[in-house]
């Protein structure tokens, strides 16, 4: 059972590496795309095809994973096939769903009434991360906490990382700043006098 694991994954970063291959570019992980060379802008049809290879290949990884646990707890695992594996399939097909659709909307192109491609849509393979590496890494860590779940069902309380990085992203993006920004400087009442004068002769002399 470890092996099939190993060859779908391994499967699955060939089909990566082999779908992501463009001219000078070329993928060394799942989420960055590293070029040879002077580093030029993209262009709105390189981000366009670039934002299908990318959903195409999160929608694989989902469809082998979720497709995996299922067959193999179905054929091998059936008198233990409770309604807890039930609630854990729908649970995973609810969050490949939400984050397709969520990758599908920020990438969503706008073409002319000719048929021409005006806009791209948002390139969910930017450098610096942002919200579509997060979606990228919930798709992720979801298809790899639900294939390993098979050898054991503790596993599944890697899913407990998600909302603890949600949280981290909350307080290092909000409430961290919120909490400990710095005080306004405090003003002298003596100068605010002053500057009350100016403006009030500064006023009179404009009239």
């Amino acid at each position: 059972m470890t092996s099939i694991l190993g060859v779908f994954w391994v499967h699955l970063n060939f089909l990566h590496i082999n779908a992501s291959k463009n001219g000078n570019k070329f993928f060394v992980d799942n989420t960055s795309t590293i070029e040879k060379g002077k580093q030029g802008t993209k262009g709105q049809k390189q981000i366009y095809e670039e934002n299908k290879s990318t959903i195409k290949f999160y929608m694989l990884m989902s469809l082998i994973a979720e497709g995996i646990y299922v067959a193999l707890n179905v054929l091998l695992f059936w008198e233990t096939f409770t309604t807890f594996y039930i609630m854990v399939i729908a649970f995973s097909s609810l969050v490949y769903f939400g984050c397709l659709q969520l990758m599908k909307s920020m990438a969503k192109p706008i073409f002319s009434e000719s048929g021409a491609l005006i806009d791209g849509g948002i390139d969910l393979n930017m450098e610096g991360g942002g919200f579509a590496e997060t979606i990228k890494d919930c798709i992720i860590l979801t298809a790899i906490v639900q294939s390993i779940s098979i050898l054991s069902d503790y596993c599944l309380l890697f899913w407990l990382l998600a909302p603890i990085q949600c949280a981290r992203l909350l307080w290092i993006n909000f409430l961290g700043p919120w909490f400990f920004q710095p005080a306004p400087p405090e003003v002298d009442e003596k100068k605010q006098r002053k500057m009350e004068r100016r403006q009030k002769i500064s006023y009179k002399m404009a009239r």
